[in-house]
């Protein structure tokens, strides 16, 4: 058991690292675009911030997915190494097609469909959270995309007299603060939802016997909130991943939903990072990825409505839509063929 249990560990943190480098683009992609940073300088820039979010966020979204998805009662090991191999799997393809879905969609999808898989549908805790993440399918992206518009027009307001070359070498330097904030927002909601995972796995298993469990007995107390070393892992894990850099989707995000200006750049990182700590701040496990293309698209439409490739952003939002089925899907297919091997 300790050995399954320890492996799943490492598999989260997996999960957390591929997290990072497919939602890298989330980060950098608008600094990359507008050719403010290198993409070595960006990764490095977006990856130390990532990091900085360990000592400032706090463990809402964390608790919100251990509790709010599917019933604790009906949590295994077994459910949670389902869960995360759904994640991982429709993140990975979606990578590899350069497509900027949600890796915390996928995360709460794997995770739903395997307790689907064990328990029915009664397995799922339809409430509170459920409300929010779904909501915020819609939410996340229209806040980030009008957030986006109007910080791009109380810039024009506010440098109308500004020479156009002066504009761009002062937001050349203001885009580095922009994209900081982005990234610590983003390293502070979804490495919280690894942690929630684990958490949730060391609960399950708290109830063994220290034999049956070993150490790992010892490293979760009941109450106690998030243990340090989980804590510490997920946010080393996701800022090692970002460091890695997802540059298929770099690509999309940065130069082809819409052609993108230090300027705009600024405006969509700002907006969508705000929009994402406010989420993070009521405990929300917004998609970083859904929030940063909205902004992109705000900030793009402020130049003309025909700006933005409209096509893209469709193929976009259709990938957004069937992630949560997807990786379920996946996730339940992983639960019964571990229980047919005769994992528990």
């Amino acid at each position: 058991m300790i050995y399954y249990v320890v492996a799943i560990v490492l598999i989260a943190f997996v999960f957390d690292f591929i997290n990072g480098f497919h939602d890298s683009a989330n980060s950098i992609a608008t600094i990359v675009g507008t050719r403010v940073l290198s993409p070595l300088a960006a990764v490095v820039w977006a990856a130390f911030f990532n990091f900085t979010a360990a000592f400032t966020a706090g463990e809402l979204v964390a608790k919100a997915i251990q509790t709010g998805i599917i019933r604790t009662d009906i949590v295994t090991p077994n459910v949670i190494l389902a869960g995360l191999l759904g994640a991982i799997m429709w993140n990975l393809i979606t990578w590899f097609y350069g497509i900027p879905s949600s890796s915390s969609h996928a995360l709460i999808g794997g995770y739903a469909g395997a307790g689907v898989a064990k328990a029915g549908w009664s397995a799922i805790t339809w409430g509170t959270k459920w409300v929010q993440t779904l909501s915020f399918i819609v939410i996340s992206p229209l806040v980030g995309g009008l957030a986006g518009f109007l910080l791009m027009v109380a810039v024009y307001w506010t440098f109308k007299n500004m020479g156009p070359a002066r504009v761009d070498r002062f937001f050349r330097t203001m885009q580095l603060v922009s994209s900081a904030f982005l990234s610590h927002a983003h390293g502070a909601n979804d490495a919280q939802k690894t942690m929630g995972i684990i958490v949730g796995l060391l609960v399950s298993v708290k109830p063994l016997t220290a034999a049956q469990t070993g150490f790992l007995h010892h490293l979760y107390v009941s109450g106690d909130g998030i243990p340090l070393w989980v804590k510490m892992g997920a946010y080393t894990a996701i800022s090692l991943g970002t460091l890695s850099g997802g540059w298929r989707i770099v690509h999309t995000m940065g130069s082809r939903i819409t052609r993108l200006r230090p300027v705009s750049g600024f405006a969509a990182e700002t907006g969508g990072a705000i929009a994402i700590t406010v989420a993070t701040h009521y405990g929300i496990p917004v998609s970083t990825t859904h929030t940063i293309a909205g902004s992109i698209i705000g900030a793009g439409a402020t130049y003309r409505f025909s700006a933005v490739r409209w096509g893209i952003a469709q193929r976009i939002v259709w990938a957004w839509i069937i992630t949560i089925p997807a990786s379920a899907l996946v996730a339940a297919l992983s639960y019964w063929a571990l229980a047919a091997v005769g994992l528990r």
